[in-house]
C-alpha cells in the first residue's frame, strides 16, 4: 500500500459571502496557501491569482463587496492585512509594518471598513484603527496594552478590544463617542478573558474566560456597570474555545475542548436552552455563521482527513464538505489511542499514541512535542506521524505540563523554575513507553517543533541516557541568544512563562540546553526555516556547532522562503521525508549509539553523513559521503 501523507492538502478559514451563495478560503492545494472561492450553486471552485501567497486568514465584508486577507509573508511573524473587491480587483495591502505584526479585525458595518491593529512607529507597541478601503481615511480605536479590535457595533459606536499578552489577556469596551473604556471582568486575577462578541442592540457582551475557575466559560457581561454578570455557559470537563454569534444575536454556536476533541452546541440565548451539535470529524475550528443564521461553516479535521470547509445546513440538519482535496495517499490505518500516565511528581499526563495495528512488542519509537507551549497535542491530521507510524515507528505526542485544554493550573504548571518538571515530564513519558512494551530501549528518539523542539533540545542534555536520536525544529537552544533576536513583541510575552532575561537570567541559563551540549549523545536532525523571526535560524547554527563540537552527528535542513512554521506543500514533504529517513536509520535494530558512552558508533554516522556548516564550509572529517539532495545543509 502506498502511502504519501506529505502530499495531502488542506482547507480552513471559510467566509460565507452575505447571501451564503459562495464561499471564500484559504487552502494549499496548488502548492502555496492561497484564497479560493467556491460557488453552492454550481459547485464550482477557483483560486485568486492574483492574492498574495502565504495567507493564514479571509474575511468577507458585511456588504459583500470586499475580502480581506491576513497574510504571513514566507511565514513571517510580521503579518500583513491585504484586502482586494469580491472579484478580485483592487488588490491592495492596508496594514504591514517592519517593526511588528499587523492583526485583522472584523469588517464594520459602515460599508468598506475594516478594523486592524498595526505597529507604531516607533516603540512597536499595536495602535487600533478602522480603515476605511475607498477614501483610505483612518480612525484611531485605541492604544496601549496591544490592542486587537473583536467587534464592533453596527453604527461604530462601540468596540470590544483585546489587551495584554497571552494567559493573560483582557477586554474591554471603548466608547467611541467619548473615549471611555471600562474592563470587561476587572476581577480575574490571573485567569484570562480573551475573546468578546457585542449583543446586536449592545446591551450586553459576551465573552470566554477563566477568570475565577480552572476552565474558559461563556459569560455575560452588561454593558451597563450597575448589572450583574452572568455565567452563561461552563463545563468542568472541558474548556470553552470558540463563540460564534449569529447577525441577530438569537444564538450562539459553542465549541468545547473535552479531552482534545471538539464537541459543539447551539446556544439558544433567548430561551436559555442549549443543543449538541454532532461533528463529522473530532477537530473543529474557524466556526461561523451566514447572516441569516442558517447556514454554519466551519473547519474540520481528524487524524485520517486533513482540516476540509464543511457546511452544515441547520434547516436540513445536513453536513457538506465543499472543498475537493485529491490527496496523492491511500486512507490512514492508524487512529491514536489517548493515553494518560503519570510523572514523577504524580501528575496526570496525557498523551496521542500512533502505532501500526500488526506491530507486535517493543521497538523503534518518538515522543514528538507540540510548541507553544500554551498549545494543545489533539488528534489533528499529522502526515509526519503517520508517514512514522507506516514505515513502524510508533509515535507518542504527550501533552506534558504547560499544554493547554487541561484548565488554568495546569497550563501554568511550568512557569519559570517549574519548568523542570516539565522536562521530567518528557521522561516519564519515555519510561511510559518502556514499561508499556511500545518502545525498546535504545530505539527512542525524541522530536519537537519550536517550544517542542526546545524541550526535545532540554531532554536530549538532561536525559541522554533515554534517547538514541533527536529531531529539533525551529527550537530555542539559549534563552539569552532567544530573547535578543526574537522579536521584541514576542520576547514580551514570553517573559511570564520562561523568565525574565534580566531578573531570571541565572535560571534561564541553567535552563538552556547549550550549556549542557557535553552531555549530548543522541544524534541530531535539525530543522528551520530561513525567514524565521519568531525563533531565529542563530539558534539552529548554535546547536550544529555544538554538536558538531562534540563529534555527535548532526544534519541541518534549512528552508528557504520558509518562516516560522512550513507553508509550502513541496517543502513539508521534504521534511516529513527526510525526517522519516532520519528516524528510520538512527532506530534500526543495531544502529543507534551506544548510550552508555559519549562516543557515537562510526558505522552508524556514516550512513547519514552530516551536511556542511551553515556558513557553508566543509564537513568535519571523518564524516562521511556528501549530504543527500533533500538536505544540503545550507537550502532548501
Amino acid at each position: 500500500m502506498r502511502h504519501d501523507f506529505a502530499s495531502a492538502t488542506a482547507a480552513w478559514s471559510p467566509a460565507l459571502s452575505p447571501d451564503g451563495a459562495r464561499v471564500a478560503y484559504c487552502t494549499d492545494r496548488d502548492g502555496a496557501p492561497r484564497v479560493w472561492l467556491h460557488d453552492r450553486q454550481r459547485g464550482t471552485d477557483q483560486p485568486f491569482d492574483r492574492a498574495p501567497e502565504c495567507v493564514q486568514r479571509v474575511e468577507w465584508s458585511i456588504d459583500g463587496e470586499w475580502l480581506a486577507l491576513l497574510v504571513a509573508p514566507h511565514g513571517s511573524p510580521r503579518t500583513q492585512v491585504w484586502v482586494m473587491r469580491a472579484d478580485g480587483s483592487d488588490l491592495h495591502e492596508v496594514g504591514g509594518s517592519a517593526e511588528g505584526a499587523t492583526y485583522l479585525g472584523p469588517w464594520t458595518h459602515e460599508p468598506g471598513v475594516l478594523a486592524v491593529a498595526e505597529a507604531a512607529p516607533g516603540d512597536g507597541g499595536l495602535a487600533a484603527r478602522l480603515e476605511h478601503m475607498v477614501t483610505r481615511e483612518t480612525r484611531l480605536i485605541a492604544t496601549g496594552g496591544q490592542p486587537i479590535v473583536l467587534d464592533l457595533d453596527r453604527h461604530n459606536r462601540m468596540a470590544l478590544v483585546r489587551r495584554g499578552p497571552r494567559g493573560a489577556r483582557s477586554v474591554w469596551a471603548i466608547d467611541l463617542t467619548t473615549g471611555k473604556e471600562r474592563e470587561l471582568l476587572p476581577n480575574a486575577g490571573l485567569g484570562s478573558t480573551d475573546l468578546g462578541r457585542l449583543c446586536p442592540d449592545v446591551r450586553v457582551a459576551y465573552v470566554r474566560s477563566n477568570a475565577g475557575r480552572e476552565m474558559h466559560a461563556l459569560f455575560e457581561v452588561p454593558l451597563d456597570p450597575g448589572s450583574p454578570v452572568r455565567v452563561l455557559a461552563e463545563r468542568t470537563d472541558a474548556d470553552l474555545e470558540h463563540i460564534a454569534l449569529t447577525a441577530d444575536g438569537r444564538s450562539a454556536l459553542l465549541s468545547w475542548n473535552v479531552a482534545g476533541r471538539s464537541e459543539c452546541e447551539l446556544f439558544d440565548l433567548k430561551a436559555g436552552t442549549r443543543a449538541a451539535l454532532p461533528l463529522p470529524e473530532p477537530i473543529t475550528d474557524d466556526c461561523s455563521f451566514s447572516r441569516d443564521g442558517r447556514v454554519i461553516a466551519m473547519t474540520l479535521e481528524g487524524p485520517t482527513h486533513p482540516r476540509a470547509v464543511w457546511l452544515f445546513d441547520r434547516d436540513a440538519s445536513h453536513w457538506q464538505r465543499i472543498t475537493r482535496q485529491a490527496p496523492d495517499w491511500l486512507s490512514p490505518s492508524v487512529q491514536p489511542t489517548l493515553e494518560r500516565l503519570r510523572s514523577a511528581d504524580g501528575l496526570e499526563l496525557t498523551g496521542w499514541l500512533y502505532r501500526s495495528a500488526s506491530a507486535t512488542g517493543p521497538g523503534p519509537a518518538v515522543i514528538h512535542l507540540h510548541g507553544g507551549p500554551e498549545a494543545q497535542e489533539r488528534p489533528t491530521f499529522n502526515p509526519l506521524f503517520q508517514e512514522l507510524a507506516a514505515s513502524g515507528i510508533a509515535v507518542f505526542a504527550p501533552n506534558v505540563r504547560g499544554s493547554s485544554g487541561f484548565g488554568h493550573s495546569f497550563v501554568n504548571a511550568d512557569n519559570l523554575d517549574k519548568r523542570w518538571a516539565a522536562i521530567a515530564d518528557v521522561a516519564a513519558c519515555a519510561q511510559y513507553l518502556i514499561d508499556r512494551g511500545v518502545a525498546e530501549r535504545g530505539r527512542l528518539a525524541c522530536a519537537g517543533r519550536s517550544y517542542g523542539g526546545y524541550l526535545t533540545l532540554a531532554s536530549l542534555v538532561f536525559h541522554p541516557e533515554l534517547f538514541a536520536a533527536g529531531v529539533d525544529v525551529c527550537g530555542m537552544v539559549d534563552f539569552h541568544t532567544f530573547y535578543a533576536n526574537t522579536e521584541p513583541w514576542i520576547a514580551v510575552a514570553a517573559y511570564s512563562k520562561y523568565g525574565h532575561p534580566v531578573r531570571d537570567a541565572e535560571l534561564l541559563r541553567s535552563l538552556s540546553p547549550i550549556h549542557r551540549f557535553d552531555a549530548l549523545r543522541a544524534p541530531l536532525l535539525v530543522v528551520h526555516g530561513e525567514t524565521d523571526s519568531n525563533v531565529p535560524v542563530e539558534e539552529a547554527e548554535q546547536v550544529v556547532r555544538a554538536a558538531r563540537a562534540q563529534g555527535v552527528p548532526v544534519e541541518f535542513l534549512l528552508f528557504r522562503e520558509e518562516g516560522h512554521e512550513l507553508l509550502r506543500v513541496r517543502n513539508k514533504r521534504a521534511f516529513v521525508e527526510r525526517t522519516v529517513q532520519w528516524l528510520t536509520a538512527w532506530l534500526s535494530a543495531g544502529a543507534a549509539p551506544d548510550l552508555a558512552s559519549s562516543a557515537h558508533d562510526e558505522r552508524a554516522a556514516a550512513s547519514l553523513s552530516p551536511s556542511p556548516s551553515p556558513t557553508g564550509g566543509p564537513a568535519p572529517s571523518g564524516a562521511g559521503g556528501a549530504p543527500t539532495p533533500a538536505a544540503t545543509g545550507a537550502r532548501v
